[in-house]
């Protein structure tokens, strides 16, 4: 007890000259905040673990650490050196310099977000992605929800609650975050009906479902995160549509990923494209905004605009609706595929057409730079639930360090947090991923932690 009496008071605390700064920068409250929960540490250490009472300049260092911790932007930036492109972890696609423009001007100011300039009465969000996505894709029309799982739930709900949605035993689906195809199904209220086997599915069991049920919609789900080998066989997509159409039942297909480019022209295996799914007939399409379509996180759905109608007037759109944020940052972001400048402006398709050359003479400037470490050939991956198990040959700097994952520790704690990865006891940094304006940074903080562990 005689320890706590040591205590300074809160009112001597807020007085002291050295906590002036930290009252003008953070205020009163956020302060008196801060203060009590120091001092609640300080006297639960006490008791607990019989330490001395920290003098008042340390409380109020305490206190302004505290508040800083507090106030640290979240979530914060990083480098990924790991080589993995769309890093669900790290937020999958960053955005091209255009996007980022874009979003932070509609950030920055009021928009027409829901208001007709021409008439001057209240317009439609869902308006100014439509005609855009209409242009890039050539479907009827589009809309933006917040992202894929949504898109998805929201078609079903619209099109399908309480009537049969066939799918096949080898579309059944779950992806990061535990999204599971059976699960949206019975969140959205429409019924599974399931067809074909684990690992076959065949045109006659589509038949039989079209024929002997009453189909609301046919889902076609693309195995954007696993592949399925050996005894496996399944329709095509083209045969599937048309098997529907005769049976007057729509098709929706989730393909995922939401490519426009052809990754089998980068050295990758082929990502079934949007162009695809609308040319072999799909009545909608959906997929994600922020993965090989290389934009802010959305769920897009595209296709007939008598299908379009029911799901912008679902009570669902309203929860599920995107921003003027995302919706300024999907239309910057569409315009460079308009342009025909995707390769060169949006960054995940900068990174997959990078040549190995480049990639080799940044990896051996980052060697002479540091004064270490052994360039080495290794392999990228695209990441995202896009392309399982495929990947692009890069050129690696290897870093052969005791404790590797002290080092991993080290760079993670920077002030800009560099984010690498371990084989065979080296620690890789693969340049494919690391962002132009990211590199000076992440040099300074590589010798910064070569340094310290040199002395």
């Amino acid at each position: 007890m005689s320890t706590l009496s040591q205590l300074p008071s809160i009112n001597d605390l807020l007085l002291h000259l050295d906590l002036k700064e930290t009252l003008e920068n953070f205020g009163r409250p956020f302060t008196l905040m801060a203060l009590n929960a120091v001092l609640d540490d300080i006297r639960k250490t006490a008791l607990e673990e019989d330490e001395p009472i920290l003098p008042d300049d340390e409380i109020i260092k305490s206190t302004r650490d505290l508040l800083n911790i507090w106030t640290a932007p979240a979530p914060l930036t990083v480098i990924n050196a790991t080589g993995v492109i769309l890093h669900t972890n790290l937020g999958r696609a960053p955005l091209s310099e255009a996007t980022r423009r874009a979003i932070s001007v509609a950030a920055g100011a009021y928009t027409n977000l829901e208001f007709n300039l021409e008439t001057g009465k209240r317009g439609k969000r869902s308006m100014h992605a439509a005609s855009l996505l209409s242009k890039v894709t050539k479907a009827e029309s589009g809309f933006v929800v917040n992202n894929n799982a949504g898109a998805v739930l929201l078609a079903l709900s619209a099109l399908a609650g309480g009537k049969n949605v066939v799918v096949s035993r080898t579309q059944l689906v779950e992806i990061g975050g535990g999204f599971r195809i059976p699960d949206v199904m019975r969140q959205s209220g429409a019924n599974l009906l399931e067809i074909g086997t684990t690992n076959r599915v065949h045109l006659y069991d589509f038949e039989n479902a079209l024929e002997n049920q009453e189909i609301a919609l046919v889902l076609i789900a693309h195995h954007s995160n696993f592949k399925v080998i050996g005894f496996h066989s399944e329709p095509g997509l083209d045969e599937i549509v048309q098997l529907a159409h005769r049976y007057e039942v729509p098709v929706v297909h989730d393909i995922g990923s939401g490519a426009l480019l052809d990754t089998a022209d980068y050295g990758l295996a082929h990502e079934p494209t949007i162009q695809e799914s609308l040319g072999a007939g799909c009545d909608l399409v959906c997929f994600s905004g922020d993965k090989l379509l290389g934009g802010p996180q959305a769920g897009i759905i595209i296709g007939r605009e008598d299908l379009l109608v029911p799901i912008r007037k679902h009570p669902l759109a309203r929860a599920l609706r995107a921003g003027k944020l995302t919706l300024s940052g999907v239309n910057a972001n569409l315009l460079h595929y308009l342009k025909d400048e995707a390769e060169s402006e949006v960054p995940i398709w900068r990174m997959i057409a990078t040549s190995q050359e480049a990639l080799k003479t940044t990896a051996e400037n980052w060697r002479e730079y540091l004064g270490a470490g052994e360039v080495i050939q290794g392999q990228s991956t695209v990441g995202g639930g896009s392309l399982p198990t495929e990947e692009l040959p890069t050129v690696l700097l290897a870093l052969s360090l005791p404790k590797p994952n002290q080092v991993l520790r080290h760079l993670r704690n920077a002030r800009i947090p560099v984010i690498a990865r371990i084989e065979d006891d080296l620690v890789l940094l693969d340049p494919r991923t690391v962002l132009p304006d990211q590199e000076a940074p992440l040099l300074r903080t590589l010798r910064e932690v070569l340094e310290k562990r040199a002395a």
